[in-house]
């Protein structure tokens, strides 16, 4: 099939470039406005109590407009919050907000300073008079839109001559987004370049190194047109973007890596153009389609969680996996189809890259290969043993939600939202909150009496408002959101009178709930993949031990992965260098690096594997096919890997711990399995 599909590629050479070209350009046309049509929603489980207590207090009430945006003025030196001066600019800037941003901005919920639009509550300001909030309800019916809004309006609340903070859950939702669009710009900056250096090192043309970058590219302009395609049909998370940047652009580039390669080599054994694109299209091109396949499947295993962040990730990456493969079998034949030997143009002899396979089997990675064949245990021993230590750490994980302590200790947002806590601890914007229905008098005062004795809280449970169609909500502050399970379980165990219920909410509820999906969800998913891989892989090698013995490698680097990350980024190990707050990492990120890795550390185990079953099939022995096979993909798999570190490292400057944490995760594991 592949080797039909090679002669056809040759014959339309340029029928196949023009579709396609034109097909991967009109999706990225399409796909120019994809950041206005992703959503910020996604993060939890809906269908967890805490989903379902949320539901019943905003059907009832509305949605909670308290915490979306803290504002806090502090008073200058020598003054207080009450001097006249200093208020009369607090007071014209509150008055003014929904009049000049009616759009973005419902009201003015509250505030410590008497204005026109809100009431005012002397609880706002602090005993020693040198600190008061307001606080400020954003326009929007669902994430998306709250945030857009914010973002909009976010240096509305500033004014001059006055010291003000902003924060509350839209200023840290804001900070969040416009850290990822900042990192999606950067690796456009400093990886593409230092990808086409690296690639001109490489190949040593400049046509061949561009060869890998075009491919790249139009992979990941493309796959922007096709998530924008499943945002009209469902909620899908902004963190997709950076995903696919990452994954799409790393992969394109590794595919074409291993496509150009093979066709110099074949070249350099002599064949004619025709049957090297036929040849190439036959083993490498099968190859990459096998290879993104075990990683679409592993992938795969992202749809079984609830959350809708892992849904959009999985779409997203997937689709683009899917278009890294079909343009590496298809543009990228059809122009080496034209180009012919003209692929080694542009470049420098002394850097020649095109030698023939005895050249390659003879080379460095040929005599490594017979060493390590002839001292085995020397090899395996020491790096199992150190791969095993490496894994350790990982009984210190944690999981939590996101929050402010993902931005750098130093972001203004984080700041104030730790001023605003430590200030004012009973008006915390995340509280933990019950929402109880049928209960009145002494039922409702034995449900609260037995809530207020709850491990961790800053307070007693207060009512946010009056009772309306018998349902009444509850809030209370916690000393450490990332400590809430204790609490959580504790309200979920109280006594509930007959007839009444007591739901458990919040967002302190809301991750715990997430987390606990996904530990219930993850064996499942684990189990599945790996049956999956180990068929796939079972039906292409005609091997089982193969397939097990590609597993648990790929295990043992994955643990070795978490424990890296556990004991960077949840220990804090290099935590002052790298300029971000140890603590536990989000449940939904954790899965994803899982499930990248996984397929990840199977794709290069598909290449090698590959060749060696290639030469095995053509004669050579087991041990020969072991030296042969990994003496022609040694030096591409440490190129593809490094690549992909190049790609992956941009986001390593990432002020965001999630995305450091993504791209401190895929560098350990490239190296681990390269």
């Amino acid at each position: 099939m592949f080797a039909r599909w090679g002669d056809i590629v040759y014959r339309l050479r340029y029928t196949v470039i023009g579709v396609m070209v034109a097909a991967l350009l009109g999706f990225a046309a399409y796909g120019l406005d994809l950041n206005s049509h992703l959503s910020q929603s996604g993060w939890d489980d809906p269908t967890s109590e805490s989903a379902q207590a949320a539901r019943l207090a905003d059907t009832t009430f509305g949605r909670d407009k308290q915490g979306d945006v803290i504002v806090l003025y502090t008073a200058p030196e020598g003054s207080t919050i009450d001097d006249p001066t200093f208020q009369s600019k607090i007071i014209a800037n509150l008055d003014s907000l929904t009049a000049d941003h009616p759009d973005q901005i419902d009201k003015v919920n509250a505030s410590y300073f008497k204005t026109a639009v809100a009431p005012s509550l002397p609880v706002l300001g602090t005993s020693d008079k040198q600190h008061a909030i307001a606080s400020i309800a954003i326009k929007g019916d669902n994430d998306t839109e709250l945030t857009n809004n914010f973002q909009a309006v976010k240096d509305a609340f500033y004014i001059d001559g006055v010291n003000v903070q902003v924060t509350g859950l839209q200023a840290v939702a804001g900070a969040l987004q416009s850290t990822m669009a900042g990192d999606i710009h950067r690796m456009e900056l400093l990886a593409i370049p230092a990808v086409a250096v690296l690639l001109f090192f490489i190949f040593g043309g400049v046509v061949a190194a561009a060869l890998p970058l075009i491919i790249g590219g139009l992979t990941v302009v493309g796959a922007n047109g096709i998530v924008k395609v499943f945002t009209n049909f469902t909620e899908v998370n902004s963190f997709v973007a950076p995903v696919v940047s990452l994954v799409g652009l790393g992969l394109a580039i590794d595919y074409g890596l291993f496509i150009v390669s093979r066709f110099r080599e074949e070249l350099g054994d002599g064949y004619t153009t025709r049957q090297a694109v036929r040849r190439t299209v036959m083993t490498a091109g099968r190859t990459v389609v096998f290879s993104a396949t075990m990683i679409v499947a592993s992938l795969g295993g992202l749809l079984l969680f609830p959350q809708g962040f892992l849904k959009s990730v999985a779409y997203g990456s997937i689709a683009t996996v899917a278009l890294a493969a079909l343009t590496a079998i298809t543009i990228l034949p059809a122009i080496l189809a034209i180009l012919g030997p003209r692929v080694d143009a542009l470049g420098l002899k002394f850097m020649r890259k095109t030698k023939s396979s005895e050249e390659i089997e003879n080379g460095m990675w040929g005599r490594l290969t017979r060493w390590v064949m002839r001292n085995p245990v020397k090899v395996t021993v020491p790096i199992v043993l150190g791969l095993v230590l490496l894994t350790l750490p990982v009984g210190n994980i944690k999981f939590g939600g996101i929050n402010e302590t993902y931005l750098p200790p130093d972001n203004v947002t984080r700041v104030a939202q730790g001023e605003f806590d430590s200030l004012f601890p009973g008006q915390r914007t995340e509280p933990i909150k019950l929402v109880i229905s049928n209960a009145q008098g002494a039922n409702l005062a034995q449900i609260t009496n037995q809530a207020d004795n709850a491990p961790g809280l800053v307070e007693k449970f207060t009512p946010v408002g009056a009772s309306k169609d018998g349902v009444i909500v509850f809030k209370a502050g916690l000393v450490d959101r990332n400590d809430s399970k204790p609490a959580i379980d504790y309200l979920r165990s109280i006594d509930v009178p007959d007839g009444a219920t007591v739901l458990v909410g919040g967002t302190p509820a809301i991750e715990q709930d997430s987390i606990s999906a996904l530990i219930d969800k993850l064996p499942l998913m684990a189990v599945l993949v790996v049956f999956i891989v180990t068929l796939l892989m079972f039906l292409t090698f005609g091997s089982l031990v193969l397939p097990i013995k590609a597993v648990l490698m790929t295990v043992l680097g994955l643990g070795a992965t978490m424990g890296i990350l556990t004991w960077i980024f949840i220990d804090g190990n290099g935590a002052g260098l790298m300029n971000f707050t140890p603590g536990p990492i989000m449940a939904p990120v954790l899965v994803l690096i899982i499930s990248i890795v996984f397929g990840l550390s199977t794709d290069y185990e598909v290449f090698l594997l590959s060749r060696m079953v290639e030469a095995r099939e053509k004669g050579a022995s087991t041990s020969e096919a072991i030296r042969i096979g990994t003496s022609h993909t040694g030096r591409i798999i440490t190129a593809a890997a490094l690549i992909l570190i190049v790609v992956t490292g941009a986001f390593a400057f990432s002020d965001l711990v999630m995305m450091k944490y993504i791209a401190y995760g895929m560098i350990a594991a490239l190296i681990i399995d390269a």
